[in-house]
């Protein structure tokens, strides 16, 4: 463990086995061959079984590299309620539910409750707690492997199907606050997204130092050798599905066993497979980050268009009080900060975050979209219907495409203003640059910004229409496009 190299060698291929009888020994070649090794069993790292997004243990693999826990997570798994028939079991619906908690290494699992769709399991577990920034996942599923029932329909091995699943972020938990809530058990089929019952916790973390706490806060995400000599992406990609195997061999031979399905359900294997719901999901969280961005956008050009007189002018007069006295910016926006952050404060989250479908975008979702993120890999649907998504796929992805080009030219464009490939272009951005550095040498830089400032904030009758010379500049600056093929 650590950054010390390990040193191939040279292992002699022997015989090996029950193949090797006792009086052939004396004619046994004494040098078969030879192969050259590098063997390491490096315990410095964390190998996967989760996604980094849901994390929820990140400690290296050798135990000595282990720090001391920082709290105690406790969990009550009370009940269920509201759960569906899931099976038919003497002809009529019913359910034999369970419930799954994984945190760390721990996994632990529930009694059965035989035929209820209102179990009420009652029990409570704890976990030791090295990282507040990790998530808890709880999943209910429906037992279909009682009664010696192996075969499902059709005579194919059972699989007990999954009821829904809840994730609680340990940040998003106040310290020594019992939180009894019932949290929606939400799972999306090829139907679209469906609501099947409720799964009542009662959660608690308590911190043993809440400096240690608070020093988790600046320490890397993955231990350190993740950082000094780091995994490809693939590489992660092909150990986690390793790793995920093991764990459900492991969890296989348990008492009671907890079934492949289940332990892919909970690690959520599938969540590399294309889905254009979770492309839309993705677009539109990016969006939601430039929401506040675009609205002070259009804040800041409502005042230079004197859409409110009032709000223009006090925008003028903060303005000059900042230029007159410029210490005072990096305070006043510091302050302004603190300010934002007080009033939020009125509006944080009583309860832990739950699934969203709105912000899944599972509500509004085209069946033909569903049909395909739940289709085998490879396909199992006709040539039609592939063809026909693959269409779509080639739409969607000229877009994304489209964007991702112009985002290139325009870093491209402004590599192009030193490069001299548009040796007018460059000398004119050189005479430019020359120029300002002299009234900015010559100038106090208040009066400049102040200029600048005033010609910003113009009033409209002042303004024109066309793009600015800046901006007509920019567009005409060279970009790789023409040497595309």
């Amino acid at each position: 463990m650590g950054r010390k190299k390990v040193h191939s060698r040279w292992f002699n291929l022997e015989k090996f086995g029950f193949g090797v009888i006792e009086n052939d020994r004396n004619n046994e070649l004494k040098f078969s061959s030879k192969v050259h090794l590098r063997v390491c069993l490096e315990g410095g790292y964390h190998v996967l079984d989760e996604s980094t997004l849901y994390i929820s243990d990140q400690r290296p693999t050798a135990r000595q590299l282990w720090k001391q826990p920082i709290g105690i997570l406790e969990v009550g798994i009370l009940g269920a309620q509201g759960l569906p028939p899931m099976k038919m079991k003497d002809s009529r619906g019913s359910t034999d539910p369970y419930c799954v908690a994984k945190y760390g290494q721990k996994w632990v699992r529930t009694r059965t409750l035989i035929d209820t769709f209102s179990p009420k399991w009652n029990e409570q577990y704890t976990w030791e707690v090295y990282d507040p920034c990790t998530v808890i996942t709880l999943g209910v599923f429906d037992n279909c492997h009682l009664g010696g029932g192996e075969k499902g329909p059709g005579g194919r091995a059972a699989r007990d199907t999954q009821i829904g699943k809840v994730r609680i972020r340990l940040s998003t938990l106040e310290v020594h606050k019992i939180y009894t809530n019932s949290y929606p058990l939400l799972v999306l089929n090829p139907h679209g997204v469906k609501k099947m019952g409720e799964l009542q916790l009662a959660v608690r973390f308590t911190t043993l130092s809440l400096a240690n706490t608070v020093y988790t806060y600046g320490q890397p995400l993955l231990p350190k050798m993740h950082y000094l000599h780091p995994f490809t992406v693939n590489q992660i990609d092909n150990l986690r599905y390793q790793a995920m195997n093991i764990v459900a061999m492991r969890l296989g031979r348990s008492e009671p066993p907890l079934r492949k399905e289940v332990v892919e359900y909970m690690l959520d294997v599938n969540s590399h497979v294309w889905s254009m719901r979770r492309s839309k999901a993705n677009f539109f969280r990016v969006m939601s980050l430039f929401s506040s961005m675009i609205t002070m956008g259009k804040w800041f050009i409502d005042v230079c268009n004197w859409k409110n007189h009032i709000t223009s002018v006090l925008v003028h007069i903060l303005f000059l009080i900042l230029i007159w006295y410029p210490e005072l910016i990096l305070p006043t926006v510091f302050l302004y900060i603190f300010l934002i952050g007080l009033w939020n404060y009125r509006y944080r989250p009583r309860h832990p975050p739950h699934m969203d479908t709105k912000l899944s975008w599972a509500e509004a979702v085209h069946p033909d979209e569903l049909d395909e993120e739940f289709d085998t890999f490879p396909t199992s649907r006709s040539h039609d219907v592939v063809r026909m998504r693959y269409d779509r796929l080639r739409s969607v992805a000229g877009r994304i495409q489209t964007v991702v080009g112009d985002i290139a030219t325009q870093g491209e464009r402004f590599q192009s203003l030193l490069s001299w490939r548009d040796p007018r272009a460059t000398s004119l951005f050189l005479i430019f640059s020359f120029c300002a550095a002299l009234v900015l040498y010559a100038v106090p830089f208040r009066v400049v910004t102040l200029v600048a400032g005033l010609y910003y904030l113009r009033h409209p009758k002042f303004r024109s229409k066309l793009p600015s010379v800046p901006s007509n500049f920019f567009k005409r600056l060279s970009a790789r496009t023409d040497s595309l093929l």
